[in-house]
């Protein structure tokens, strides 16, 4: 069933490989509210984290979009590394052809859940965590912060769940009108919901805070917010 440019998966069936990365970048910009002004701030916020000796990390970089904008912002630290970890052989592909030209950047194929990271300052899951299967959602959290220096930082970006259910049905509905409205069908909308059905897995907002605290951070705010989509800076 088609979800949009040109993107075929079956029920229950999402996946990140196939044909997906040909088109990812388009298909996240029309799917995700505030997509590229989620982009500009993580951007902004890196100023305040990273110095000329910071290791920096995103989990999930997909093609890499996000993590060649933070290297390109920070290139007056040009001995700072970023480094994008995915697990899926074709975003990585992706990625190392789009950041190839920066030479701190370093894309990486490993699962987030088993990779031994460096003690960092500053770490991005962008629309990631989501997909992480939530019986391991907590382990990562608590590695993501042991592995932050002292006064290091993570941009969390997260669809989340409404508090309720009343509040659920109204931003299920703006959601769907929004997607209505930047060119997706109502067939297309119907199958990418079928085809996330047990892959994509949202928290609410106090259940994303509470896997934060668990892990030990205590300073977390919200940035960004637009319907279900929430951006998090929680520093330790």
């Amino acid at each position: 069933m088609g979800v949009g440019h040109d993107i075929e998966v079956e029920n229950a069936g999402w996946t990140f490989g196939g044909n997906t990365p040909d088109t990812f970048v388009d298909h996240i910009r029309q799917s995700v509210p505030l997509y590229e002004e989620g982009h500009d701030l993580t951007c902004q916020l890196s100023d305040f984290f990273v110095s000329d000796t910071s290791v920096c990390y995103e989990l999930g970089v997909s093609t890499g979009e996000l993590l060649k904008k933070l290297a390109v912002h920070n290139k007056g630290k040009p001995n700072a590394r970023w480094v994008g970890l995915d697990p899926v052989d074709t975003m990585i592909e992706n990625a190392r052809t789009h950041c190839a030209d920066v030479k701190n950047i370093e894309i990486l194929h490993e699962d987030a859940r088993l990779f031994e990271f460096e003690k960092s300052d500053f770490m991005v899951s962008y629309y990631c965590m989501q997909f992480i299967a939530p019986r391991d959602r907590q382990a990562l959290f608590d590695k993501i912060y042991d592995s932050l220096n002292w006064g290091g930082a993570l941009v969390l970006f997260e669809k989340v769940r409404a508090p309720d259910a009343r509040f659920q049905d109204i931003t299920s509905i703006l959601y769907n009108d929004f997607k209505l409205a930047n060119g997706f069908n109502g067939e297309e909308i119907v199958s990418k919901t079928r085809s996330l059905k047990g892959i994509l897995e949202p928290f609410s907002t106090q259940g994303n805070i509470d896997l934060m605290k668990r892990s030990g951070f205590q300073d977390i705010t919200t940035v960004q917010k637009y319907l279900c989509f929430e951006g998090f800076l929680a520093i330790k």
